[in-house]
């Protein structure tokens, strides 16, 4: 006897209210409020003319390779030293996330040391960090042993050597900075100030805004971040923030989609307060992408005269009258945390369930071979060759369909990543493939419920599974249904789309 399509449209009906309430019912909620307007970002005064002063950067520089000892490893970077006579000010660039080439600060090292400053950019190191575990504090160390360089060069004013930190650099170049008084000031560009978790949460959700993303794609990465356990996610960098005495110049761009701008400079006055430190200068560039770039082309109008005056002019510089100045910051959206999904839902479980799902799909093929290879019959009775062979396929394509949602998953977050910085025209592709993975859930959920209607079917008209059949099935079903409850919890199933 068959299931009729009516049957199975009202099962497929009321599993996937069952999948969407999952969705609904069991993550944790991530919906960041919008930010609170704060009169003292409504009124920032413009930069300081002397600030932007133009900056003639045309002197003769020496460049030489250099290489460090530090912990595990040699750094290897560039050192260049102007050629004009006495001692000069000196810096040291830190990179923000990634493998943090030195090439990356060509163009800044150029235009400082043509200006009269020593600056040293080096390769991150590759020893002791990756994408799973990251040492601030490692990252810091390295960044001395740079300062400590820089102050036995005879060129070098040894009280006048500072470190440069970008984006996750902001969290290194605090911790260098409180721990040794060799260094002589701190210069932040987009430092985030919060913990990384809320910074990557919060640039989620203003880049998928930006991309016009539908609502359930953010719920899916950040319940997916939720499940990461990387220990780096929660740093606190008030305590190392607040422990700053030297001097501090901060820069943010007002159109940078990575960082909370205004709430990380809050938390910077808040610990230049804690600190006692009133030697601090906040600068907002107009246009200024997260590298103090416009769309990622030239640098921000005012940035690199900015930078330097600043550096060659301390200790002078470091007391400005104006804390905050330039253009007016924006941001819409709180930087809230993620909340840690529960036990069930964390990566070690989700691993888990795709390698029972995996072990589930391979298993009848196995069995399969097994049979043959000890010259068994695969269909004991005329019954089972005549009902098995429809569930077969349907059990192929059941496999097929779950693992191209597999598939498209990671290919949706990659996309996703790969428009986060070049977000122009981007929106289509977007929710192209966020279509391409609900439909392709929803069509796993359909081959589930009629696969399940058919050998039920089948056993009813008297089909007699072998052991290898029933390992095929019992392997497929039950690996599908795994992967469609981690697919409800992901918010795959949830309305509206």
């Amino acid at each position: 006897m068959r299931t009729g399509r009516g049957t199975l449209s009202v099962a497929a009906g009321l599993v996937l209210v069952a999948l969407a309430t999952v969705g609904y019912v069991l993550p944790p909620a991530f919906d960041p409020p919008p930010l609170k307007v704060d009169p003292a970002f409504q009124s920032i005064p413009a930069q300081p003319t002397h600030e932007l002063a133009p900056v003639v950067a045309v002197g003769s520089v020496r460049r030489q390779e250099i290489s460090v000892t530090a912990e595990g490893q040699r750094l290897y970077g560039t050192l260049r030293v102007p050629l004009t006579p006495g001692r000069h000010p000196a810096m040291v660039f830190v990179s923000g996330s990634g493998n943090g080439s030195r090439t990356e600060f060509t163009p800044q090292a150029e235009f400082l040391a043509k200006a009269g400053v020593v600056t040293i950019a080096f390769d991150k190191r590759t020893v002791g960090y990756n994408f799973r575990d990251r040492d601030f504090g490692l990252l810091a160390d390295d960044a001395l042993r740079m300062v400590e360089y820089l102050r036995t060069l005879p060129e070098v004013d040894p009280a006048r050597v500072g470190l440069w930190g970008v984006s996750e650099g902001g969290w290194v170049v605090p911790i260098a900075a409180a721990k040794s008084p060799a260094v002589g000031f701190m210069v932040l560009v987009s430092s985030p100030n919060v913990s990384p978790l809320r910074q990557v949460a919060w640039a989620l959700n203003e880049q998928l805004l930006r991309l016009r993303a539908p609502v359930g794609a953010r719920d899916l990465l950040t319940r997916a971040m939720g499940g990461v356990g990387f220990n780096f996610l929660r740093y606190d960098a008030m305590p190392a923030l607040s422990q700053v005495k030297q001097p501090v110049l901060a820069f943010y761009g007002t159109t940078d989609p990575s960082i909370p701008f205004v709430e990380s400079t809050k938390a910077l006055v808040t610990a230049m307060r804690e600190a006692g430190n009133d030697d601090y200068t906040i600068r907002f560039m107009a246009r200024g992408d997260h590298a103090m770039r416009v769309n990622g082309g030239e640098f921000t109008e005012g940035y690199l005269e900015t930078l330097t005056n600043w550096i060659i002019g301390l200790p002078g510089t470091g007391k400005s009258a104006v804390h905050m100045a330039g253009a007016t910051p924006v941001q819409r959206f709180e930087a809230s945390d993620v909340p840690a999904a529960p036990w069930y839902a964390g990566g070690t479980m989700l691993g888990l369930t795709i390698c029972l799902a995996a072990v589930g799909y391979v298993a009848g093929p196995v069995a399969a071979i097994v049979v043959r290879l000890r010259g068994r019959s695969s269909h004991p009775v005329d019954t089972n060759a005549r009902l098995w062979p429809p569930i077969r396929r349907r059990l192929v394509r059941m496999v097929w369909t779950s693992l191209g949602l597999l598939v498209s998953v990671v290919a949706f977050i990659a996309v996703l990543v790969l428009f986060s910085i070049n977000q122009a025209g981007a929106w289509p592709a977007v929710l192209a493939g966020w279509l391409v993975v609900r439909a392709l859930a929803v069509l796993m959920l359909i081959q589930e419920v009629t696969a399940v209607a058919a050998v039920v079917s089948a056993l009813r008209e008297g089909m007699r599974p072998s052991r290898w059949q029933h390992v095929a099935v019992a392997g497929v079903l039950g690996g599908t249904g795994l992967l469609m409850v981690a697919a409800a919890y992901y918010g795959l199933f949830s309305f509206p789309w």
